[in-house]
Parts: C-alpha cells; structure tokens; sequence
C-alpha cells in the first residue's frame, strides 16, 4: 500500500518546490486527503487550542455526552446503528460573520484563543487554494474568487470529541461521507486514532501526527475542477479506549457563490459537473450526507436543466 501524503510546506521556498508542488498535485488527484507540516501555524498556538478545546470538554460536554449516551441505551445496543454518531460537538462560525461571542459556556481565553486559530487558519486555506490553482494551471486567486459569492467565504470550525466506546463495531464515530464544501483543514489528536478514508475500496487510516493539519476537499472542488480532483469518503471509527479531539474547520463557498467548472478544466467541450448555486447544493446534502454523492450530483444537474427549460420558455 502507498503511504499517507504527508507534505512538508516549508519545502516551497526552496530546491524542493517543484518536487512538493507535485506531491500535492498528486495526494488531490489520488488521494483527495494529505497532511501538512511546517504549515506556519506557531506549536505554541496548537497546543493552546489543544489544551482549551479538552478542558472545555471535560468541564461540561461530556457529562452531557453520558446523559445523552444512558438516555438513548446505546451502551447496550446489539444492532448496528446507522441514524447517530457516537460525538459531542459544537460549531464555531468565523466568517462572513463570526458567533464566537454568542457561543455559551466558553471562557474568554478559549474564544480569544480560537479567533486567533481561526484567523491563521483562514491565511492557510487560501495559501493553499492558490497552490491548487498553480498546479492546475488556473490563475492566482481563481479558486478563491470561485468561492467568493457576494458575502465573502463561509467559513468555520466543528469542534469534535470522540469518546472511548464501547460497541466500536456498532456504533461509528462518524458515518461513512464526503463533506459538501470546499477546502477542509482538520487539527485532530495526535495519540487517539479514528480517522479513515476510502481509496481503492480499502479503508486507510489518517495517521495522527503531533502538530500537524489534514488537508481534504470537498465536493465544490470536484465540481470546479470538473473531476479532475475528488473529494473521498471518510469516517471515524469509535475507540474503546482515549477521547479522540478533533477540529475540522471548513472553507466553503458563500451561500449564493455559483459553482461550476472551470472553463480551462473543460476539456473538448465536455461539462461533466453542474452548474448550480452553493446554498441549493447544501440544502440537499442535509438530507443526503451520508449517502454517495453522485446522486447529488444529479440532482443538481436535473436542476439546472428545469432552470434552462424555464429560461428558454421565458425567452420564446
């Protein structure tokens, strides 16, 4: 088996940067996932998000994840589950407008803290937007701009905590999905696993790796990279033993962005994905999520279809 892309960013501002450039080339074409290091985010910084993120767990979340475990019955299920999640989670929202403030039971360093994650995170998702633009031979910004809307980016953070569990085999951490959005930044434990995702039919571990970010894309990307990048399946598996933090902060299109592949990807005139706008899209994941996107896809494109008969209706 091949192993993980792990990219070390630091490489680009020397003789290797033709060598890194091609490594990311390859982990989007391939892989969908890769993990940076050197990324430019201070260990100090990390390990403060760190160590905030778990004690805010601790202190209250997962009393509450208990409560929600006993209420349910699921430490005595014998079927497999297939409608949760064995997490506790909350979400932060940075951009167009941040809700860090209105977010109960966090202290004012662990918002203080995560502002400042999140800012810094925001700079590396954009960085590396423009490195996919060059590899893929479309113009600095275009991906960014692809994103854009009338708004600006959406962009924010879910805050993830997995528990020990214990019917592993029953109960996932996280069900089996690709995520809808764009570009997705993940700081996870770097001692309690989980994190899989599916290529050639064989699910790989994600190896956790102190002071490290995941890197995955998100079916925007494969929309406006008309197929030539993926996005790919992935999941948690429950542990028996450890809680496992995770961060995952998501770079997405704004709500009305109208996403569509880009022309110089378009080869011989074949438009493989629709054209569709961002929010519509996410109104059918809702309810889709944790079903295969390609009927998705198609859905999309039976709208964009019924808007095309509409228009030419309208014009006649």
């Amino acid at each position: 088996m091949e192993n993980f892309p792990i990219i070390n960013l630091g490489n680009l501002n020397g003789d290797e940067r033709a060598k890194t450039m091609e490594m990311i080339k390859d982990a989007c074409e391939n892989w969908g996932f890769f993990e940076l290091v050197n990324h430019g985010i201070p260990h100090e910084v990390m390990d403060s998000v760190e160590k905030l993120t778990k004690g805010h767990y601790k202190k209250g979340m997962e009393q509450r994840f208990k409560e929600l475990v006993a209420s349910k019955g699921l430490e005595a299920v014998q079927a497999e589950v297939t409608d949760l999640d064995w997490e506790s989670t909350f979400f932060l929202r940075h951009l167009p407008t941040s809700n860090i403030s209105q977010v109960p039971d966090l202290d004012d360093e662990y918002r203080e803290v995560m502002r400042d994650f999140a800012k810094r995170l925001e700079k590396l998702a954009e960085e590396l937007l423009d490195l996919l633009c060059e590899n893929l031979g479309l113009e600095k910004g275009y991906l960014k701009n692809a994103f854009y809307g009338s708004k600006g980016p959406n962009f924010g953070t879910k805050v993830s905590n997995y528990p020990p569990c214990p019917k592993p085999d029953l109960i996932k951490g996280l069900r089996a999905h690709t995520d809808a959005g764009g570009i997705i930044l993940l700081f996870q434990d770097d001692k309690v696993s989980g994190l899989q995702l599916l290529k050639d039919e064989q699910w790989i571990d994600v190896p956790p790796m102190r002071h490290s970010i995941v890197v995955n894309l998100g079916d925007q990307l494969e929309v406006i990279t008309n197929g030539k990048y993926k996005s790919v399946m992935h999941r948690v598996i429950a542990q028996t033993d450890g809680t496992r933090m995770s961060l995952a902060s998501f770079y997405n299109p704004g709500n009305d962005a109208v996403i569509y592949p880009a022309p110089a990807l378009i080869e011989e005139s074949k438009q493989v994905y629709p054209k569709f706008v961002f929010d519509d899209y996410m109104k059918l994941y809702a309810g889709l999520k944790f079903q295969p996107k390609e009927p998705r896809f198609e859905a999309m494109k039976a709208m964009e279809a019924n808007v095309e008969l509409v228009d030419q209706f309208a014009s006649a």
